[in-house]
């Protein structure tokens, strides 16, 4: 047997040949001997031509650049700021109806640790949105520009209130928090088309500078959600900010998220701090802890953070009166589909075909459906009677004209 490699002068892949001798050379093969090998040597010069297609395809495929995975609607920009002397990158979700719908504004999430925590934050919000449970906003996802930042350091300096001599950069949180107020806030108004409705996600250290920021300013967001915050840090130095905060509690409503995992530690200082949140009575202050089952301290944030988006955005369920659903009871037609709507246990029902749903009240006028995009506004006349509602749903709205 002879064998060797080849090299393709084209491609620069490297072949593979072997010839066999089946009989001793010192033999003369006859004619039939010579058929005969051929027949033998065959399948193996085809296994060897298909062995290199083979190495040849694969590394076409390997050289060849694929499409990178983008997050649809979203957006990359930079913020130096001079406050705290550091660039900012800033991941920007949009919400589906931003580019068609040029006259409306939408509420802002902001999101500490977006270089973790965007990607999945987007994936939850379009969940809970088709749900109905959440209505359209903004996520601007903060984190940290230059040459080869290092998350894990920055982290630490920008979310900590204290310094602490055991992380050597750590206690920029005063400087950071006067960067996302005088801004960060500022360009985002001046960028996109956003009301004042704003809320602040963080967690583990981003959740005790979120503590922080409710603590020290809480009317600058309105909403606060957080999971596994670092209560402990710098020998509980969050305690003097929060002192001071219950005393005089917030001059308009905030609501309150904060989540932990079953599984990770902290809970005596968790506990404790919820106890003392509730004794306190804070004025303007409304909130809601959670357990997370079976949870460590990473993954409290995906359920955590739907849990929490939920809760301080959740709608009202308003008691309405029996007169006032009396008047929108009654049946409503669309071409061959018809509803009945009729008053049970002091709610608004929903009867289309065989199925029965429970409207919510958020006004006397708009109702919903928990837990679908179903959204029921009814509309009257100049005499303020019911003439019909508008049907919103996830996919369009119709008019439903009522008949009786």
């Amino acid at each position: 047997m002879r064998n060797g490699f080849y090299p393709d002068a084209r491609t620069g892949i490297v072949g593979f040949y072997a010839t066999y001798s089946l009989i001793p050379s010192s033999k003369r093969i006859s004619s039939i001997d010579q058929r005969t090998l051929a027949m033998l040597t065959r399948p193996l010069t085809a296994f060897v031509f298909l062995l290199t297609i083979s190495i040849y395809s694969s590394s076409i495929a390997q050289t060849t650049p694929r499409p990178k995975v983008e997050i649809a609607s979203t957006e990359l920009l930079k913020l130096n700021s001079k406050v705290a002397n550091q660039e900012y990158q800033l991941l920007v979700h949009l919400p589906g109806s931003y580019a068609k719908n040029t006259d409306k504004s939408y509420p802002v999430v902001f999101l500490l640790d977006g270089q973790y925590d965007f990607p999945f934050l987007t994936g939850v919000y379009g969940g809970q949105y088709y749900d109905g449970f959440l209505p359209e906003f903004i996520i601007v996802g903060i984190t940290w520009g230059g040459k080869d930042p290092d998350a894990g350091t920055l982290r630490a300096r920008d979310f900590s209130p204290t310094h602490n001599d055991a992380i050597p950069l750590s206690g920029n949180g005063p400087k950071f928090l006067e960067f996302i107020k005088t801004e960060l806030i500022p360009y985002v108004k001046t960028t996109y088309r956003v009301t004042d409705d704003r809320t602040l996600i963080g967690s583990s250290f981003g959740g005790l500078f979120t503590l922080y920021a409710l603590f020290n300013d809480p009317s600058l967001f309105h909403r606060y959600v957080l999971t596994s915050p670092a209560l402990g840090w710098d020998n509980f130095s969050i305690r003097k900010w929060e002192d001071k905060y219950t005393a005089t509690g917030s001059s308009t409503p905030v609501k309150l998220f904060m989540g932990i995992g079953e599984l990770e530690g902290g809970h005596a200082e968790f506990d404790q701090f919820v106890d003392r949140l509730r004794t306190k009575n804070v004025k303007n202050l409304e909130f809601e802890t959670m357990v997370l089952k079976n949870t460590g301290h990473a993954g409290t944030k995906p359920e955590g953070f739907g849990r929490g988006l939920q809760y301080v955005f959740e709608r009202p369920s308003l008691k309405l009166s029996p007169a006032i659903l009396n008047t929108l009871s009654g049946t409503y037609q669309l071409g061959n589909d018809t509803v009945h709507l009729a008053t049970e246990n002091g709610k608004l029902q929903a009867q289309f075909g065989n199925e029965r749903l429970t409207l919510e009240a958020a006004t006397e006028k708009d109702f919903y459906l928990k837990g679908a995009f179903v959204n029921v506004h009814f509309q009257v006349d100049n005499a303020n009677k019911v003439t019909g509602f508008q049907l919103e749903q996830f996919d369009g709205g119709a008019v439903f004209k009522k008949i009786k």
